[in-house]
């Protein structure tokens, strides 16, 4: 059973301030809750300590994957494959961040992996800010928390910094239009980057310019100038740049063998991002007490639960009963995509039998906790739930 304290000041002023109006559900349940999640040191010490575990076996099976050519199995797009090995072997490209979400962890739960979300993860202003405050307003000692994700942001941003020291500090963020929620999370990102030392700026994609020959570029408004930055961070999947924007992808792995800009996420995240990599994983550690056992069909003798390659959200996600058999499913735009069948792990619930997942974010180490709380499959009407270690 999840321990859950209720915290009677709600950080909705604070938000509506910040102008995240997107969590306080105001046509909906809201999306930040006044719960938090009690967990002790000794399970936030094992959180830690799965992730840290977890991306070093993701980087054996990004390796296994390159090696042995799994490209197509993986649903990677074939324009995005020279990107993918050029950024894999240059020690210059650096994961910014990523963030696994996994089963367990509370009360005496074993932790299971459950995915990554290594390319476009979000969840970060409500780890890194609004969880944090709300034990502040709550005269709660805010430090009694795993989480340090902007200042170990603000460090990595400093790292990149120094590893790419023949280019210019500039970097451009990019969002998808109609999505506050992403412009929320690169706005946190911008901060941290601005406090490591680059010049920043934002542009919606449809505003930003790109060149084979000479880079990425953003149009100022107010003089029609084209101006260039060496740094690009994309809240866009790589797989949408392979799938539906083939020339661009063909163009950014120019720019990046030129040396004419460094995206953020590489595109070897992509390796992690595919749930291809959760069989890849079980393939190469069979039975380890992290992983659940995933394959290419339903499993006969366990329930499973099935996904597709690149599904975000819960989106596409069916639970199956051994052999099979539906039980359960989420409705989704990527059901024509091929899936995988992972073993089927009940989440820690409360006395109301809401499911939580928590997710790890790592930034070079793992550095912050969150809760994401709703049914057996947990969609994009999830909420966010904070947490204390005590």
């Amino acid at each position: 059973m999840v321990d859950l304290k209720k915290l009677p000041e709600h950080p909705e002023k604070d938000l509506q301030k910040l102008g995240w109006n997107w969590m306080l559900g105001t046509d909906t349940v809201p999306y930040v809750v006044n719960d938090v999640v009690v967990i002790t040191e000794e399970e936030a010490n094992q959180y830690y300590d799965a992730a840290t575990t977890l991306y070093d076996m993701f980087v054996e099976a990004g390796q296994y994957a390159i090696d042995h050519l799994l490209f197509k199995e993986m649903g990677i797009p074939d324009n995005l494959i020279e990107l993918i090995r050029l950024s894999w072997e240059d020690d210059r490209q650096v994961h910014l961040y990523g963030r696994f979400d996994l089963a367990g962890g509370t009360d005496g739960e074993a932790i299971k992996l459950i995915e990554f979300n290594a390319d476009t993860a979000t969840c970060i202003p409500e780890t890194a800010i609004v969880q944090w405050a709300h034990l502040r307003m709550n005269g709660l000692d805010e430090s009694n928390q795993f989480n340090t994700l902007y200042e170990t942001l603000v460090g990595q941003f400093r790292y990149i910094k120094e590893e790419n020291s023949d280019l210019t500090a500039s970097i451009l963020f990019t969002t998808m239009p109609g999505y506050p929620e992403d412009d929320a999370n690169v706005a946190v990102l911008a901060e941290a980057a601005k406090e490591a030392g680059f010049e920043v700026d934002f542009a919606s994609i449809e505003n930003v310019e790109f060149s084979d020959g000479e880079g990425i570029f953003k149009q100022e408004p107010e003089t029609g100038n084209f101006v260039r930055f060496d740094f690009w961070f994309k809240l866009i999947p790589w797989e949408y740049i392979g799938n539906d924007e083939p020339e661009l992808a063909t163009m950014l792995t120019t720019i990046v063998k030129n040396r004419k800009a460094v995206i953020l996420n590489p595109a070897y995240t992509l390796l992690f991002q595919s749930k291809y990599i959760l069989k890849v994983l079980w393939d190469l550690y069979p039975y380890h007490p992290l992983l659940l056992q995933t394959e290419r069909y339903a499993i006969s003798n366990k329930r499973s639960v099935s996904k597709v390659l690149f599904g975000r959200e819960g989106a596409n996600v069916t639970i199956h009963e051994k052999g099979g058999e539906q039980l359960e499913a989420e409705e989704g735009e990527y059901g024509d995509q091929p899936r995988i069948y992972q073993e089927y792990v009940t989440f820690p619930t409360d006395s109301e039998g809401k499911s939580y997942q928590a997710g790890v974010f790592i930034v070079d180490e793992p550095c912050a906790l969150g809760f994401r709380r709703g049914g057996k499959i947990l969609n994009n009407t999830a909420q966010f739930v904070g947490h204390v270690v005590e």
